[in-house]
C-alpha cells in the first residue's frame, strides 16, 4: 500500500491524500482547496499531481472548502466515481461548493479586469500575461453532487468486496468525521485511520469528538499542535462585553469575521441565549451578512441528529435557536453595501473568517480606518491572509490595491476555535499509541508539526513521520 500526500503536507490547507492499494485501487481522502498561501495558491489549485480519472473512490471527512473545494475540478478533469461522506456533509457541500464556484468566477473576473491590465502596462516586468479561467463554475457543481453518497455515523459502509469505511463524529463542524478504512487483502485486514480535522469537547451545538477505533496506520491533523486554547467559561459574557464596548461606549460597528459554517451558527446561538436572558442590548441590530452562512444555518436546522444534548434541551424553551429580535439576515449585495453606508452602531457577522474573500473583505476595506470600529477575530487565519495581518499588530494593510491605515480596534478570542488544541488532539488519538505501526502528521505548519511530533513521542507514540508535499510513502 502507498500513500501520496498531495496536500496539507507541511501546510494547513489543501487536504488531499491518495491511497493506492497493492492491486492498484486508488482511494482519495479529501480533495480540498489550497488557501492562505498567496500567489502560490493559483498554481497549486490548478493542477493535480495524479490523474483524476485513475481514482476509484473519494472519501470526504467534512465540508470545509480546504477539504472539499477541489472536488468540482476533480470531476471536471475526469473523475467518475462516487464520493462517500456523512449525510450532513453532503447537505453542506451542496451549498458550499456553489458558493465556492461563485467566488472562483468573481476572483478570476477581478484578476482579468484589474490585475492583468496593470501587468500589461508593465509587460517588461511581468512575464505571465495569461487570461485566467475559473477553477470551476456554477454549472460544474450539479455533476459533482450527483456522485455524493451520504452515510450514517458509526456504521461500516461497504465500498467493494475488499474495502469498507467507518465514519465517526469528529466534533469539528456539522457532519465532520474521522475516517477508518478496513482493507481486506490476502486473508488479512488492515485498518487505516484519517482523523480529518479534530474538534473540541464541550462546544455548543454539535456533539463532542468520538475517538477512532484502534488502527494500524494513522494520518492525523496538527493545526494547533503546539498551542493550548485558553479556557473561557465566560465566553458569552466576554462577547457581550465587546458588543457593549464597541456599540454602546464607542457608538461604533463591531465586525466579526466568521466562517460561514459552525462559527457563525455558534455566535448566533450564543446571542440567541443572551437575547432570551435579557442581557443583549435590544437597540443594537445584528446582521448576518453572508448568503452561505444563511443557507448553512438552514442546513443546521435540518440536521438535529448532529446536535448535542444541551441545544436539544434549549430547544424545548426556544424552538428556533438561530433567530431572535434584532437579528437580520442579509442576502443581497445591495443590502450588504447598505451596511457600509449606515453609520449607527451595529454588529456585522460576515464571512470569510480569514477575511481573504467574501463580503467581510469589503467591510474590512470600509471600516478599518474607523477608530470607533472593532474587528473581533475568532477564526484561524492563514499566514498571508488579512486576518493574520491584523493579528500580527500591523499598522497598515493593502486591500483592493489600496493601502489602508489600521485604526480600528482589533480584538482576538481564540476560545471560539473549532480545532482541538495540542492536548485535545492528543486526547483524541492517545488510544492509537500502541496500535499504530506508523503515524503520519499532516494539516499543519511545519514548525507546529515538529512540536506535535515531540508531544506524541513524549506520550508513547513511535515511528512518527512528517511527509513532504507530494511525497509518496510505502507502508
Amino acid at each position: 500500500m502507498k500513500i501520496k500526500f498531495n496536500g496539507a503536507a507541511k501546510m494547513v490547507t489543501g487536504s488531499c491524500h491518495l491511497v493506492t492499494l497493492d492491486d492498484g485501487y486508488k482511494i482519495l481522502l479529501d480533495c480540498g482547496l489550497f488557501q492562505g498561501n498567496g500567489k502560490r495558491d493559483w498554481d497549486l489549485n490548478n493542477k493535480f499531481d495524479f490523474n483524476p480519472s485513475d481514482v476509484d473512490v473519494v472519501i470526504l471527512s467534512h465540508a470545509h472548502i480546504d477539504h472539499s473545494g477541489r472536488l468540482p475540478k476533480l470531476v471536471k478533469d475526469g473523475y467518475s466515481g462516487q464520493i462517500f461522506c456523512t449525510h450532513a456533509t453532503r447537505s453542506l457541500c451542496n451549498i458550499m461548493l456553489l458558493d465556492s464556484a461563485k467566488i472562483q468566477e468573481r476572483d478570476v473576473e477581478f484578476y482579468n479586469k484589474n490585475t492583468l491590465e496593470k501587468k500589461k502596462k508593465d509587460k517588461f516586468k511581468y512575464k505571465d500575461l495569461t487570461v485566467r479561467e475559473p477553477l470551476y463554475t456554477t454549472p460544474d457543481i450539479p455533476p459533482v453532487m450527483s456522485k455524493f453518497v451520504g452515510c450514517p455515523y458509526d456504521s461500516w459502509v461497504q465500498i467493494n468486496d475488499e474495502l469498507e469505511v467507518l465514519f465517526r463524529d469528529a466534533g469539528h463542524i456539522l457532519g465532520s468525521a474521522s475516517v477508518t478504512l478496513k482493507i481486506k487483502k490476502y486473508g488479512k485486514e488492515t485498518l487505516l485511520g484519517f482523523t480529518g480535522d479534530i474538534g473540541r469537547p464541550n462546544r455548543p451545538i454539535i456533539k463532542d469528538p468520538v475517538p477512532m477505533m484502534n488502527v494500524d496506520y494513522l494520518i492525523t491533523e496538527s493545526t494547533y499542535g503546539n498551542r493550548i486554547h485558553e479556557p473561557d467559561p465566560e465566553q458569552a459574557e466576554n462577547l457581550l462585553r465587546v458588543i457593549r464596548h464597541t456599540c454602546i461606549d464607542k457608538r461604533g460597528k463591531l465586525i466579526i469575521p466568521a466562517f460561514s459554517v459552525e462559527r457563525t451558527q455558534e455566535i448566533i446561538y450564543m446571542l440567541d441565549k443572551l437575547s432570551n436572558s435579557g442581557k443583549l442590548p435590544e437597540r443594537i441590530p445584528i446582521y448576518v451578512d453572508s448568503p452561505l452562512a444563511i443557507n448553512a444555518t438552514m442546513v443546521f436546522a435540518s440536521h438535529p441528529e448532529c446536535f448535542d444534548s444541551e441545544i436539544h434541551e434549549y430547544m424545548l424553551l426556544d424552538d428556533n435557536p438561530f433567530g431572535f429580535n434584532n437579528l437580520h439576515y442579509t442576502k443581497t449585495v445591495e443590502g450588504s453595501k447598505q451596511l457600509n453606508n449606515m453609520k449607527q452602531p451595529m454588529v456585522i457577522i460576515s464571512a470569510s473568517g480569514m477575511m481573504n474573500a467574501g463580503r467581510v473583505k469589503h467591510h474590512l476595506f470600509n471600516n478599518i480606518e474607523d477608530k470607533n470600529a472593532t474587528f473581533l477575530l475568532i477564526s484561524y487565519c492563514g499566514v498571508q491572509t488579512p486576518g493574520a495581518i491584523l493579528k500580527s499588530g500591523a499598522t497598515e494593510i493593502k486591500l483592493f490595491g489600496e493601502v489602508k491605515k489600521i485604526k480600528a480596534e482589533i480584538v482576538t478570542m481564540e476560545s471560539f476555535s473549532g480545532h482541538g488544541d495540542k492536548n485535545e488532539m492528543l486526547d483524541f488519538i492517545i488510544n492509537q499509541k500502541d496500535s499504530a505501526r506508523r503515524t503520519f502528521i499532516v494539516h499543519g505548519d511545519y514548525e507546529v508539526q515538529l512540536d506535535f511530533k515531540k508531544l506524541l513521542e513524549d506520550n508513547g507514540f513511535s515511528n512518527i513521520y512528517i511527509p513532504d508535499f507530494n511525497e509518496e510513502v510505502t507502508i
